[in-house]
Order: structure tokens, then sequence, then C-alpha cells
């Protein structure tokens, strides 16, 4: 007892002495016996900030998608031939616009690890924004040809001449509006590699909107304009295409966020390194999704020759797991950007908590995903062809190829969100190696 107090004073201070010693060993049990929160925590962390990311680029994806989909419900509504014709158009399309769409991709993981080493350097920023753009305009001349001998490359294949015919002023008319596409995928990647994802979400579904609108107008002939058909959709996406680029770049050069990185200045002044490597990552990343794509699209090819029926219901089948993977090519893209923004801080914990953490919620979402398909497959084919007794047997073709699609869901989206990942270390060559090896030696 110290000198000066009551015996009731210092019972006081023991208790107060007790009573700190029982907090302090209540925690210490707690960070002992409970560790799991803390090492948690960091996790946590980084699924907020991914899907403060993925949520808008998912939705982004799905409304892009949304478009494809409003063209083959629309084309639908013409016949059983029309619909084959829009999928064998749409193979090549397709073809054409993966080879654009690499540099175009390859601008958000450049861009991110720019970020994440030199946030305040916007000079690298905009030359690579820059070149991107350079790089759509050298690729599309030489795929302007390819698109115009559409034709004699879908007899080549062993097309119906018909189908091959009518199919191929459907490609010339999407052709028109590829240039917009791909340079509107350019100013995307670097507003999403600025965490700013929201922007371009927004234009979408503006073209979503635009190309309902037009193909209601083209296709069928509504409001004194001429019934074009298939070729009126093409027009019609073509034009929602390149609105969506000017009303994009006009939000790059006037937003307070992005105007600062004064995107046209020295426009026409060349950068070959930067443009070099983008041009080597945006080869790798189109060939990779050239090998998956083009694989489906050599089915549809396949289906061809077996008949319309087999054509129209593998075209419906194609494009209900096509809106799906949408989630986790989202996801994906999300994960690009914060992989690069932990590779350019050169913090490997944080580029593997991102990559995993990608991987597991886009697996999660999958599962869901296959679990609709599979139980409601005859549900999702109706809303594609009314039910006639001329359209019977694609139907039921339909449900039948939409349980199988449901059986890869899973395996679909890790593998894509993977890839993903990897770009935000701009390492793509070894998934377009195994892009390759599986699907074109094993699938």
């Amino acid at each position: 007892m110290d000198e000066g107090q009551s015996p009731d004073q210092s019972e006081n201070n023991i208790n107060d002495i007790n009573v700190l010693e029982f907090y302090h060993l209540i925690r210490w049990n707690l960070a002992v016996h409970t560790p799991t929160m803390p090492r948690l925590a960091p996790w946590l962390t980084e699924l907020r900030a991914l899907g403060t990311l993925a949520v808008p680029l998912a939705a982004t994806q799905l409304a892009q998608m949304a478009m494809v989909t409003t063209d083959l419900v629309m084309i639908g509504r013409l016949g059983e031939t029309p619909l084959a014709a829009a999928a064998l158009g749409a193979t090549l399309w397709g073809f054409g616009w993966l080879v654009g769409h690499g540099p175009a991709a390859a601008v958000a993981p450049v861009v991110a690890q720019m970020v994440g080493v030199r946030p305040w350097d916007k000079v690298q920023a905009r030359a690579c924004v820059r070149m991107g753009l350079w790089a759509v305009a050298m690729l599309v001349p030489p795929l302007a040809l390819f698109f115009a001998v559409a034709e004699p490359l879908l007899r080549f294949t062993g097309q119906s001449p018909a189908l091959a015919a009518l199919a191929a002023p459907y490609v010339h008319a999407l052709a028109c509006g590829l240039p917009f596409e791909c340079g509107f995928m350019v100013l995307r990647s670097f507003a999403t590699a600025l965490s700013r994802p929201h922007v371009p979400l927004y234009f979408v579904l503006a073209m979503i909107a635009v190309n309902l609108l037009g193909n209601y107008v083209l296709v069928f002939g509504h409001g004194g304009a001429p019934a074009l058909g298939l070729v009126g959709s093409g027009i019609a996406s073509a034009i929602a295409n390149a609105l969506s680029f000017f009303a994009m770049l006009a939000v790059v050069l006037t937003a307070p966020a992005l105007r600062s990185y004064r995107l046209c200045r020295h426009h026409l002044r060349p950068d070959w390194a930067r443009l070099k490597e983008l041009l080597g990552l945006g080869l790798s990343i189109g060939l990779a999704m050239v090998f998956e794509v083009m694989l489906f699209s050599a089915a549809t090819l396949m289906m061809g020759r077996l008949g319309t029926a087999p054509l129209a219901a593998h075209q419906i089948a194609l494009n209900v797991p096509s809106i799906t993977s949408m989630v986790p090519l989202g996801i994906g893209m999300a994960a690009t950007i914060r992989v690069g923004l932990a590779a350019g801080a050169h913090n490997r914990t944080r580029v593997r908590r991102a990559g995993l953490t990608a991987m597991a919620l886009g697996g999660a979402v999958m599962i869901v995903f296959a679990l609709g398909i599979a139980l409601f497959a005859r549900t999702i084919a109706a809303l594609y062809l009314p039910a006639t007794p001329d359209t019977a047997e694609t139907g039921a073709l339909t449900a039948l190829f939409l349980r199988v699609a449901a059986a890869f869901q899973l395996f679909d989206g890790i593998q894509v969100i993977g890839a993903n990942a990897l770009r935000g270390l701009k390492d793509v060559r070894l998934p377009m190696l195994l892009a390759s090896g599986a699907y074109w030696l094993v699938g």
C-alpha cells in the first residue's frame, strides 16, 4: 500500500489492475484462438475492390451481348433460314472482331501497370492509348479485305450457296462498324484501367436502345423505311457502334477525371516501342480468343452442313452460354486491373490475392448459371423461337444443346478469369499456348 493511501483506495487500485489484466488476457486469447478474421480482412477488402470494378464491367459485357441477342431475336422472327444465315455471318464477323479486339484489350493491363508504378505520369498513359488507336487503324484495312470475300469463304467451307449469299451482305454491313467498336474498346480499356468502369456502361446501355430501334425500323420496314431484313440488322449494329465510339471520345476529352490526360495531344506522334508492345500483347490476346471462339465457330460451320434446323438450334444454344460468359469475362477484366495495379506496385502478395479472389467469385457465379440453364432449357429455347409445328425440331435440339452447354459453365468461367488475371502481369503467351492445345488439339 502506497504511503498516504487508505486500505479502501488500495483495494480499488488492485481491482483496476485485475480488470486491466483480464481485458488484455481476453484480447490475447481472441488473437490466438480466432486468427481467421484478421486473415480474412485483406481478402474481403480485395473482394470489395474487385466487385466495385467487376459489377459495371460485367454489366457492360452483358449489355454488349444484349445487342447480339437483340439481333438474333429480331432475325428469328424472319424464320429459320435468315437465322441460320446470321449464324454463318456472325462466325466470320467474330474472327475479325477478335483480331481487332486484341490490341484494344492490351491497353488495360499496360495502363494499369503504369498507374501502379507512377500514378502521376500521364504522358506514358496517353501514348499507350494513342498507340492503341493506331494499332486498330492498322488492322482495319486487312480485315476489310477479309470481310469482302465473305461469300466465297463460306462456300469454301461447304455451306449452302443460298445461305452464303444471304449471309455475305450481313457481314459487309457489320464490318462498317468494326473500327468504331474496336476504338470504343481502346477508350473503354483506358477508363477501366483508371478504375472508372461506369462510364462505358452508360453508352453500351444507350447502344442497346439504338440497336433495338434500328432493328425494328430497318429489319421490318417500320416508319416508312425499307424492309432490309438481315442487312438492316447489320446496319443497325454498325450505327450503334459508331455512336458509342464518338460519345465515349467526347467523354474522355471533357470529363474532369479523364480530360487531364489530354488524349488528343500529339495524336500523330508515334511511340514505336509502345506500339510494338501493344501489337505483341494484342496478337497473343487475340489469338488466344480466336482459338477459343473459332472452335465454336467451326462447330457452327459443321452444323451448317447438317441442315437448317441443327444450325439454328446450335446458334441459339451458343448464344446463351455466350451471355452467361460475359459475367466471368467482366470479373476477369476487373482482375486484369487489380493484378496490374498490384504488379505495378511490385506487391506479389496482392497479385496472388487478386487472382484467386476473382476465380473464386467467378466459379460461384458460374455454378448458379449452370443449374439455371440445365433446369430451364426448354423455357430458354422458347424465348428465341415461337412454338409452332415448323420450329418443333429446332426447339427440341436447342434444349438438348443447352443442357450440354450447362456442363462446361464452371470450367469456362474459371479459365476466362485466369487468362485475364495473367494479362495483368502481361503474361499472354502461356494462355495462348494453352488455348491452342486445349481447343484445337483436344477440342
